[in-house]
């Protein structure tokens, strides 16, 4: 067998890829060093680099990468990791469908596809794909087949516009159907053509039936004058208007005008046309039809029948838009607020994780100096206070990542009675009232509550702690008046109300009642976050809320959730005894070095073997490489290509699979849609302490 060096068999491949293949280090795989590679390999890769086209050589059984340009733009966030990787491992979720074609192509066969349908991850979410495909063997220097010349198209956009171009095709055929129909069911009341140059009407047998002209009249040459007489009086000036300005600009011309009967009574027609101009600009010919819209024009004219009051009309949709301008002011107000709160939030988690970790590393190690132990507690609980304020903040700002579970009202008011009346006070009461029949939601259960008892809260407050606080759900059906402005599609909901007899508030501090940090309480007695949290809450779970308040009179709160017709989850219970780490191996994944370290020596304590990376690219590298691991415990928001979702993604098609553990400050969407987490999600938010990081550790591991 023939070798080229390095210098004589790579001296002519350019390129960005040129350079990557040769710095890398190919000793590591089968196919050895560079120097070493067969001059086949050498002019093939050659060829490859050269081609304009995305080209992905696989090299041996294991199908090692060797790329082009084209095709590290093709591979989007794994390129440069696929270079040198096996194909099954680079593309774990086509992993069977390359293994195929490696063993053909490397038996001596040829396989092609052409749009082939398959599923990739793109930003850890699967996405359907179309793709032109082609491969085939390529020979080592004694001829032997040993690896696969792979020509990657993709047609994606190609197949999504030819669906389109088949709906709209289908979509014409449709409307061309309607016109048929229309025309047998007798709706065309005829066509005509009008002479412009010479002055000359003519029209079908139709359109001279629905004017009436007698018969043998030549329609050829209809007079306009009689065609004229038939149009009501109070229609003749509208439909010479029409004509002229379509004769003079070239718009299309349509007419709706009343035609004479021959008892007396008139019919509504819609003449359509357009004129025709010839070389010279002038206009020529102007053919047009006859479209009965007589029921139609009926029923409009009886709808006016019935509609009174038509300057009150105007006026509330003049209120109901000026209403609707001012939410949309409020929202914008609140999502720019939002945007400032969510960015805060990460780094200030981070903070505060740092702060905690240490305390309760620092509580450990010092378990009998009362001192440390007594400033410790006081340490920590400062620590929650300030993770409960950006909890707030993010509910206000609707972005909390919310668990919804479909839930029944009469369990959640049944849950709660004790908790109220334990958190309000004996001098309290409290009046529940929940229909029998009460619809489930689709909501956070834990936030629901949380949001009841802040307004329960508020609501004592505002009565100095004395009077009855009453607490109803309702299956109420919003209209679409109602809706307008307030984001909501009408239909069924959940109405959850919490009404208090106090003081009441005045309209200017009503109309800042969700303002965050906006409190009427004296200072150390409140954040002024509660009802902002509510709000957010509930408009994030694509819900509304009101507020009304009369001074003197009290205050009722409104939350309305949109009705699910799913069926309630099997609540069962599974007992699972709690246990200590022991042989399980954990890869801490967090680019902030103090959260990291403060991480690790926790679960270290607790007996687990801790491997640590500072970003997605390096753990994405370990794994690749072939550490072993039982779980993934990664922040959400980290720097660089790899995404903490893509390696949940490459954690899910292991077989088998790697549990995975999020954590996070805020979690901007990168792993949850509108900050809805899936069931199979698991998110331990930041700040957290050794209890709660080994349970969920503990709860992921078990499955």
């Amino acid at each position: 067998m023939q070798f080229l060096s390095d210098s004589h068999g790579c001296d002519g491949w350019k390129g960005e890829m040129a350079e990557r293949i040769r710095a890398f280090d190919w000793s590591l795989t089968e196919l050895g060093p560079l120097a070493m590679w067969p001059a086949s390999l050498c002019s093939t890769v050659q060829l490859m680099l050269a081609s304009p086209l995305p080209m992905v050589m696989l090299w041996g059984r294991a199908g090692y990468m060797i790329y082009n340009d084209s095709y590290s733009k093709f591979a989007g966030g794994r390129h440069p990791f696929l270079l040198g990787s096996p194909v099954e491992l680079g593309w774990p979720e086509v992993a069977d469908f390359n293994r195929n074609v490696v063993d053909t192509c490397l038996a001596g066969g040829t396989l092609s596809y052409r749009n082939k349908a398959l599923i990739l991850l793109r930003d850890g979410v699967p996405e359907d794909v179309w793709m032109d495909l082609y491969y085939s063997p390529v020979a080592n220097d004694e001829g032997i087949p040993s690896g696969v010349m792979a020509i990657v198209v993709e047609t994606t956009e190609f197949m999504r516009s030819e669906r389109l171009r088949q709906e709209a095709e289908n979509a014409y055929r449709a409307d061309n159907e309607r016109v048929r129909l229309a025309l047998n069911a007798g709706a065309l009341l005829g066509s005509f053509v009008w002479d412009v140059k010479n002055n000359v009407l003519s029209g079908d047998e139709r359109f001279a039936r629905t004017f009436h002209y007698p018969p043998g009249q030549d329609l050829g040459n209809l007079p306009q004058a009689y065609t004229e007489s038939q149009i009501h009086p109070d229609d003749l000036a509208w439909v010479n208007e029409r004509v002229g300005h379509s004769v003079q600009t070239g718009e299309p011309y349509n007419a709706e005008y009343r035609v004479l009967r021959p008892d007396g009574s008139y019919l509504w027609v819609l003449a359509s046309g357009c004129c025709e101009f010839n070389e010279q600009g002038k206009p020529f010919r102007f053919p047009g039809v006859l479209i009965d819209i007589h029921e139609r024009k009926t029923a409009e004219e009886s709808l006016l029948k019935f509609t009174r009051n038509l300057e009150q009309r105007v006026a509330d949709e003049v209120g109901a838009r000026l209403a609707a301008e001012e939410q949309l002011r409020q929202s914008q107000k609140l999502e720019a607020i939002g945007g400032l709160t969510g960015g805060v939030a990460h780094d200030f988690n981070n903070l505060l994780q740092v702060i905690a970790g240490n305390l309760h590393l620092l509580a450990r190690h010092e378990p009998d100096n009362l001192n440390v132990q007594r400033r410790v507690s006081a340490s920590i609980a400062a620590v929650e206070r300030g993770a409960k304020l950006s909890s707030q903040l993010l509910a206000f700002a609707r972005r909390q990542p919310l668990s919804p579970a479909v839930c029944d009202p009469r369990q959640i008011f049944e849950g709660l009675g004790e908790l109220l009346q334990r958190a309000l006070g004996e001098t309290i009461q409290i009046n529940m009232q929940v229909v029998d029949d009460a619809w489930r939601v689709h909501v956070d259960r834990n936030q629901l509550e949380n949001a009841i008892l802040n307004l329960a809260i508020n609501a004592r407050d505002a009565m100095n702690g004395e009077g009855t606080i009453s607490l109803s759900a309702s299956n109420v059906r919003l209209d679409p008046e109602f809706c307008v402005g307030k984001g909501l599609v009408p239909g069924e909901f959940v109405r959850v109300a919490v009404s208090d007899s106090g003081a009441g508030m005045p309209p200017q501090v009503l109309a800042q009642a969700f303002e965050p940090f906006f409190t009427t309480k004296a200072d150390g007695h409140g954040t002024g976050l509660g009802l902002s949290m509510v709000f957010g809450f509930v408009k994030q779970s694509g819900g509304h809320i009101e507020i009304y308040s009369v001074v003197g009179e009290g205050t009722r709160v409104q939350l309305y959730f949109p009705r699910s017709l799913r069926p309630l989850p099997d609540e069962t219970p599974l007992h699972v005894p709690q246990q200590r780490g022991g042989h399980e191996t954990i890869l801490v994944v967090e680019d902030n070095e103090a959260v990291r370290i403060s991480a690790v020596e926790l679960l270290r304590e607790e007996g687990y073997q801790v491997l640590t990376a500072s970003n997605g690219d390096t753990a994405m590298q370990m794994l690749l490489e072939g550490v072993a691991v039982d779980l993934i415990f990664t922040d959400v928001v980290m720097p660089g290509l790899i995404k903490s979702s893509d390696l949940a993604a490459w954690a899910k098609v292991q077989d088998p699979a790697v549990a995975v553990l999020f954590t996070s400050g805020h979690t901007r969407d990168i792993i949850s849609r509108n900050h809805q987490l899936s069931p199979d999600t698991h998110l331990l938010s930041k700040p957290y302490g050794p209890q709660a990081l080994t349970r969920m550790v503990r709860t992921v591991l078990n499955g």
